[in-house]
C-alpha cells in the first residue's frame, strides 16, 4: 500500500491540497512565474494545523486516504451488487477492519516517507507537518510504528495467510521507497513501478480476494474487476509521474531523479495525459469487444467524457503557460479523474 504515491490508498475536506515550490514553464522545468491562487488549487491539506489531531490528518495526506476509501468501497460494493443475497450484517465489523488496515498501511507509507524527505520537503511542499515543525520526527515514528503495528495486526488476525503475505509485501515496497539505502524513489523506474504495483496490483486484487473470501465465494476474476485493476494499475504510474511536477527545484537540489526532471513539465504532462487516454480508449474497445462484460452505455458514454475532460484540463494548462497555478490545477484534476474511476466502478 504505497506511496505519497505509494499509499493505499477518508473523505474530508473539500479542496485537500498540494502546494509545491518547483520551477518550471512550458518544457523547462526552470521558470514558475509567481502564481497568488496556489492553495486553492492544491491536493494536499496545506493549512496550519492548530492541533495534533490536525497535523496527523495532514501527515497522511488525505487525497490519499480518499482514494483508498473509494477503492475499497467501490469493490466491496461490486461484489455486494453481483451477490446481493450473500449480504450479512456480520460482514459489516470485519469489512471495517479491512478498511482500517488498508488506511493504516496508507498512513504508515506516506509517512515514512515525508520523515525521510523532511529537507527535499521543506523546499517542494514546506506545508507538510513534519516540514513545517507541527510534528516532530519522533512523533512521526511513533505515528508510522502504530500504523504499521495496527494495521499488520489486524491482517494477520482476520485475513489469512495470502492477504497478509500481500499486505506486509507493500509495507515493505512503501519502505524501501523512502528509505536509505534502498530508497528506490530516487529511480523513476522502481519509483513508477512500486506505486503501480501497490495502488494498482495490490489494492484492487487484495480487496476483492478479501471481499469474495468473506463472502464464502471462490476466487476468480470477472472483467470488472480485471478491468479496474488493469486500468488503476496504468493510472497509477500517471500519478507516479504527474506528483512530480511540482517537485523539481527539490529534487533537483537533493539529487532525485525524475521524469519530470529530466523531461521537464511540459514534456511529462503531455505524457500523462496521453497515458491516460490510452487508458480510456482501451476502456470503450472493452466495451465494445462483448457487451456482455459491461454496462455498455455507462462503460462508453463515461470513458468518452473522462477523455474530453483530460483533453480540456491538458489544453488549459498549455494554455496558461504551464504556470505553477496551472500544474497544481492539472495534479488535481488528475486525482478527480482518479476517483471518478471508483464512482462508476460498481455499475459498470
Amino acid at each position: 500500500h504505497a506511496s505519497s504515491t505509494v499509499a493505499l490508498g477518508a473523505g474530508a475536506r473539500r479542496g485537500a491540497r498540494l502546494v509545491a515550490s518547483s520551477t518550471a514553464a512550458a518544457g523547462d522545468a526552470s521558470s514558475f512565474g509567481d502564481d497568488a491562487d496556489e492553495n486553492s488549487v492544491s491536493v494536499d491539506a496545506t493549512g496550519k494545523a492548530n492541533s495534533l489531531a490536525g497535523a496527523v490528518w495532514k501527515f497522511v495526506r488525505p487525497h490519499t486516504i480518499r482514494g483508498t476509501i473509494l477503492g475499497t468501497t467501490a469493490i466491496v460494493t461490486k461484489c455486494l451488487l453481483n451477490n446481493p443475497e450473500l449480504f450479512n450484517v456480520s460482514l459489516i465489523p470485519r469489512a471495517a477492519l479491512g478498511l482500517v488496515a488498508l488506511l493504516c498501511g496508507n498512513g504508515y507509507i506516506v509517512g515514512i516517507n515525508q520523515i525521510y524527505d523532511v529537507d527535499i520537503d521543506k523546499v517542494n511542499k514546506p506545508f507538510l507537518p513534519v516540514a513545517a515543525g507541527e510534528l516532530t520526527v519522533p512523533l512521526a515514528w511513533a505515528a508510522c510504528a502504530t500504523f504499521a503495528f495496527v494495521g499488520a495486526s489486524i491482517v494477520l488476525t482476520n485475513f489469512g495467510p495470502l492477504i497478509s503475505k500481500l499486505y506486509c509485501f507493500g509495507l515493505f515496497l512503501g519502505t524501501i521507497y523512502s528509505i536509505p539505502p534502498f530508497r528506490l524513489k530516487q529511480n523513476p523506474v522502481a519509483a513508477f513501478a512500486i506505486i503501480a504495483t501497490v495502488r494498482g496490483f495490490l489494492l484492487n486484487f487484495g480487496v476483492h480476494h478479501a471481499t469474495t473470501a468473506a463472502l464464502g465465494l471462490p476466487f476468480k476474476w470477472s472483467p470488472p474487476i480485471l478491468f479496474i485493476t488493469s486500468f488503476v494499475t496504468l493510472f497509477a504510474v500517471v500519478i507516479s509521474i504527474t506528483k512530480d511536477l511540482a517537485d523539481i527545484e527539490g529534487d533537483k537540489k537533493f539529487n532525485i531523479d525524475t521524469f519530470a526532471t529530466k523531461l521537464g513539465v511540459k514534456g511529462v504532462s503531455y505524457l500523462g495525459s496521453g497515458l491516460l487516454l490510452v487508458n480510456y480508449v482501451a476502456a470503450v474497445a472493452a466495451a465494445l469487444v462483448n457487451k456482455q462484460w459491461f454496462n455498455q452505455p455507462l462503460m462508453i458514454g463515461a470513458h468518452v467524457l473522462f477523455s474530453v475532460f483530460l483533453i480540456a484540463k491538458t489544453k488549459a494548462l498549455e494554455t496558461e503557460g504551464f504556470t505553477k497555478t496551472a500544474v497544481q490545477r492539472y495534479y488535481q484534476n488528475i486525482w478527480y479523474l482518479f476517483y471518478s474511476e471508483y464512482l462508476i466502478l460498481p455499475f459498470i
